[in-house]
């Protein structure tokens, strides 16, 4: 079977899906305007362009089998005139659309029946200051928020002034107890769903610290949540891999955050710690493949690796020999020739016994890896 993939995206996601499609007897083209991604330095099929622009994704799709995605950020009327044409696009378009804008995600929750967390639409600045009884909030952007951009708390009217201008989301602030993901798969042959991970943010940065698979919760709650993911998709009628981001509140409740509708963050761990990793997975999705195995065969943690704060430029990585003598520790860098404060550089998966050993190396772990740049700033 020879297919040629066209994956719309360079970074790091795209680089760990080429890196188990190597295995498989594709072409996996990859489209990205930046000649320095992740995914330049380690394929020939690499082709500069604007994954915005419809011209460059059209041409660069009319050539490949079937299309999919590393982000979000796409020309998604491209990939609804390639599909029209009888191109296999994977995520579907009508799901990208749905999923690119945070309210409709939400109104897409609400018709449905998926429990979230309360929310109101708001146009602008203007018709924010109509919903103040409405706070404390989070303010979150309909288009554009990533990695923790896009997304501010709002406690009260005095918060008004920092409030974003553009179309967004307001949702009403929860109580949570745990914030978690499941990951679930999606083609004709069937579904698998991963278990639950916890995930543990960074406050600061807004974005994954590190997280622990599976989740630190209920037998009851864990299945709850794998059923609430695969009933999303089932909904969506989806074809690839879907991250569907939770909420565990203070009452046991389990409320949809957000959906990711690609290999994510809190999948990395799946390359060592499950049967089937998350690339595999999305691999065998889209070519029509069977789905593996989703189920974990060990307990894990995964670290993400951030630019160290104060540093920007080249990237310069020190504690690689202290971290490669720690036992059940693996290393994934994702070729990023340049760093700042808080860029995901790559992230170490841990696997052990028992989740207090692998925080341990996590606490541990930090303190060894560090990624400096060039130019220091005392910012």
């Amino acid at each position: 079977m020879s297919l040629r993939i066209g994956l719309l995206g360079g970074g790091q996601l795209g680089q760990m899906f080429l890196q188990n499609a190597f295995s498989y007897p594709f072409q996996i083209h990859i489209l990205d305007n930046d000649t320095n991604a992740p995914c330049a330095k380690v394929t020939p099929f690499f082709q500069q362009g604007d994954i915005r622009n419809f011209q460059d994704v059209y041409n660069f799709g009319k050539k490949m089998d079937i299309l999919s995605i590393e982000i979000e950020n796409v020309s998604i009327e491209a990939l609804k005139a390639l599909e029209n044409e009888g191109k296999k696009v994977f995520p579907e378009p009508r799901v990208l659309e749905l999923i690119a804008d945070k309210c409709l995600q939400k109104q897409f929750f609400k018709e449905n029946h998926l429990p979230t967390a309360d929310f109101i639409v708001v146009e602008n600045h203007q018709d924010l200051h109509k919903h103040v009884d409405f706070l404390p909030a989070f303010q979150k952007l309909a288009r554009g928020g990533y990695d923790g951009r896009g997304v501010q708390a709002l406690e009260s009217k005095a918060d008004l002034h920092k409030a974003f201008t553009q179309k967004s989301l307001l949702e009403k602030k929860v109580s949570v107890q745990k914030e978690i993901s499941v990951i679930v798969a999606r083609n004709q042959s069937g579904i698998a769903v991963y278990e639950s991970v916890e995930m543990v943010f960074d406050k600061k940065l807004n974005l994954v610290d590190y997280l622990l698979a599976p989740a630190r919760i209920s037998k009851q709650k864990a299945k709850e949540a794998q059923d609430l993911a695969q009933k999303v998709i089932e909904k969506l009628q989806m074809t690839g891999i879907l991250a569907v981001e939770m909420f565990l509140d203070e009452n046991d409740n389990l409320l949809i955050n957000e959906l990711a509708p690609r290999p994510h963050n809190s999948g990395h761990h799946t390359i060592e710690a499950a049967f089937c990793s998350q690339y595999d997975q999305h691999l065998r999705a889209i070519a029509g493949l069977p789905l593996g195995n989703p189920q974990l065969h060990t307990k894990a943690g995964m670290l993400n690796i951030l630019g160290e704060k104060g540093y920007e430029g080249e990237a310069i990585y020190e504690g690689l020999s202290d971290i490669l003598a720690v036992p059940k520790v693996y290393l994934h860098l994702y070729n990023k020739t340049f760093t700042k404060a808080g860029r995901k550089m790559g992230h170490l998966t841990i696997i052990g016994e028992s989740f207090e050993e692998i925080e341990q190396k996590i606490a541990s772990l930090k303190q060894k890896c560090k990624v400096k740049g060039s130019i220091f700033s005392s910012e």
